[in-house]
This record gives C-alpha cells, structure tokens and sequence, in this order.
C-alpha cells in the first residue's frame, strides 16, 4: 500500500505540473491573441491607434474609444482604463477627448478618464495604479447628495518626457511641464513647472532644475554611466535582455 500510494502521490504531482504548463501556455497565447493593435483592434475603434502601439490583454474599461487617440510606439499596461464621457454609445463632439503621445507607457491598473480633455505628451511613462481624470464630484450644494451634483470638468495636460509615479492621483486643472518627476502616491493639481520633482498630497515642487543652477537641492547620487563608445546595438540588446528594435525594423 505506502508503494502503491506513493506511486499515485507521484503520479498526482506531475499531472498538476503539466497542467500547469498547459494553462500556463494557453493564458500567454490568450494574452497575444487579445492584444489590441492596429493590425488587431478587436471590437475597438480608436480615433487614432498608432504603429507599434499595443494594449496588453486582458484591458481594462475602454469605451467611446473613438475620441481616444494613441500614438507610436507606445505601451499601455494590463487592466488599464481608457474612457471618453460618462457612459458609452455618446456622441462626444468632433474633437478627441484622451490624447496620448507616442513612446507612452502606461502603468497596469491605471485609469485615464476623460470628459472634457485630457492631454498626454510624447514619451510620458507612468507607474501602475495611476489614476488622471478631467473631472471632480461638486460639492457646494449642501441640499443635493455630492454624487447627483453636477460635476466640473477642467483640461489636464501631461508635458512630454514626463514620469508619473506609482499610485499617483493627477486631478482635474493640472497642467504639468516637460520631463516632471511626480513621486509615488502624490496628488497633482494646478500648474507644475517644467524639470521639477513634486512629491505630497497636495504635491509641492521639492526640487527644480535651472540652466543656471542645475538640480537644486542638488542631486545627492551620481549620474549613470553612459553607454560605451563602440557598443553595437546587438550586444546592447543581449545586455538589457529585450528587443530595442523598432517594430518592422530588421
């Protein structure tokens, strides 16, 4: 009996394994299959899906997508909500509502909500869990429950080159500048100056950069080593461990 059980323990085991593997595999080939490019929209029809753009399966939220435009090259992460409006099926007005630059990446489990505009630069990369939106729940009427208030809508714009950190909240009315370090789990609101660092809830610039001072505070870790001199883009992209290559570029 202990053989005869053991045999069966054993047996037992590599069955899970290879379903494991089986599952395994079956779910990447479902996350492939379900990606959306321009190649592959799916059901969607964004106002504009740019070449090398892709939006990893399984998505989040993602309705009146016609006033959505996506650049090149850009990557938006799993679970992420992309929406146009209150609900979907609404007829939005002629000009898009989200726009996200080219070479973004977008955070998993983010939300981008938009009502009135929302504006993402070129080569905006963000943590996950970010949430940006154009509107805000009123208030003021102490009569009327806040969430039957009207709301109020205020354009956000996000400078090119910008990074937005893990768990931030960019509230309506934020216009934030070129390359901005948002810290984690910050609250923007109202203007942010180009090359600075904010950080808190609400956030605050904790550091800025000048031509004619530089980073102030200044920096207190060294720069990275810059690529060597002779390095060809093959042994660059066995370094890193992943493929630079353009899509389409051999």
């Amino acid at each position: 009996m202990p053989i005869a059980r053991s045999l069966l323990d054993s047996a037992r085991t590599r069955g899970r394994r290879a379903a494991g593997r089986v599952v395994h595999r079956a779910w990447r080939w479902v996350q492939e299959t379900g990606a959306v490019t321009n190649r592959n929209p799916g059901p969607y029809r964004f106002g504009e899906l740019g070449d090398g753009t892709k939006l990893a399966f399984p998505l989040g939220a993602v309705f009146n997508e016609q006033w959505i435009t996506i650049g090149p090259f850009s990557i938006i992460g799993e679970r992420v909500t992309i929406s146009a409006g209150f609900l979907p099926g609404l007829d939005l007005g002629p000009e898009p509502i989200v726009r996200i630059g080219g070479g973004c990446v977008i955070g998993r489990g983010s939300h981008i909500v938009g009502h009135q505009s929302i504006v993402l630069g070129d080569d905006v990369w963000t943590g996950p869990n970010v949430y940006i939106t154009d509107q805000a729940h009123e208030y003021r009427d102490t009569d009327l429950p806040i969430g039957k208030q009207w709301p109020r809508n205020e354009p956000v714009e996000i400078g090119a080159g910008s990074w937005i950190g893990t768990g931030a909240v960019i509230l309506p009315g934020a216009r934030i500048g070129r390359n901005v370090v948002v810290a984690a789990g910050s609250v923007v609101r109202g203007d942010i100056p180009d090359h600075s660092v904010v950080a808190g809830a609400p956030a605050k610039v904790v550091r800025s950069w000048t031509a004619e001072d530089g980073w102030q505070p200044p920096l207190r870790h060294d720069a990275p080593q810059p690529v060597p001199e002779g390095v060809t883009a093959e042994q660059l992209r066995a370094l890193v461990g992943w493929d630079l290559r353009i899509p389409g570029q051999e």
